[in-house]
């Protein structure tokens, strides 16, 4: 039984089976793992995992499909399918007694991305590694290095918490209904420690916002408002940085030693 995708859920289902296969291998699964399935739709994925992991947590926002997974799960004991969004997901609660980390996987809705990995990187304590589809471009935004055009604010965030890896891309006729753009296996392995220590996360991240916002310009000028000038030339002095530098040329320490002055 299958339902009409919902658009305004962004549900494009990945019907290629070969493409499964690989996401599974690439999940490199042991027999201890917890997981957190993000959009389970059908549970084709979903059953493909629970042989491999001791307990998968399949969470699913639509509840017709919650409906056609539980009739499609029946016989795994391991499994849990969760009707919620997973943007009120309280995984911290829902994983309170589970003492090792888990493992995040899914084809999530792409219209929703950077919300769901904010949230995630929220958790990081509970989490060791996400595995999740995103889109092409977005995930070369992910894993972008200082001094390339796709190379931003969310780049550094994310970079900051987590080790980003682009793992394979997978073409749009991969799913149904087709998406306008290929997508991409993304690896996200959470730090043990932030990538830098910044005194303050909080103004860290406030100059990184404040740089790409305008990032045409050059970091004297981006900043302007949010660094005093007189700051701006003793971090280009104590750095050995070209004053006229772009912000997508600083890396996570550059600004982090900026943020420390």
């Amino acid at each position: 039984m299958h339902i009409k995708p919902k658009k305004r859920l962004g549900q494009n289902f990945l019907i290629d089976k070969n493409i499964q296969r690989k996401l599974v291998a690439f999940y490199n699964l042991k027999a201890s793992d917890r997981l957190l399935e993000i959009g389970a739709g059908y549970g084709e994925l979903t059953k493909r995992v629970a042989p491999h992991a001791a307990f998968v947590y399949a969470l699913e926002i639509d509840p017709e499909l919650c409906k056609i997974l539980k009739e499609n799960t029946i016989g795994y004991a391991n499994i849990e399918i969760i009707n919620q969004d997973v943007l009120k997901f309280n995984l911290k609660q829902h994983f309170r007694k589970v003492k090792n980390k888990i493992k995040v996987i899914g084809n999530i809705p792409y219209y929703i991305t950077t919300p769901i990995i904010e949230l995630l990187l929220k958790y990081q304590d509970k989490i060791e590694t996400i595995f999740i589809t995103v889109q092409k471009e977005f995930a070369k935004r992910i894993t972008a290095h200082p001094g390339s055009k796709d190379y931003g604010s969310f780049s550094c965030f994310v970079q900051y918490y987590a080790i980003p890896q682009a793992l394979f891309f997978i073409k749009r006729t991969s799913f149904s209904p087709q998406p306008k753009v290929d997508s991409c296996l993304l690896e996200l392995k959470i730090r043990q420690e932030p990538a830098v220590k910044p005194k303050s996360e909080k103004l860290f991240f406030k100059i990184i916002r404040a740089a790409f916002n305008q990032r045409r310009k050059t970091l004297r000028n981006s900043l302007d408002g949010t660094v005093s000038l007189e700051k701006l030339q003793v971090f280009f002095k104590k750095d050995h940085i070209d004053p006229n530098i772009r912000p997508e040329d600083l890396a996570l320490k550059d600004f982090a030693s900026l943020a420390n002055l």
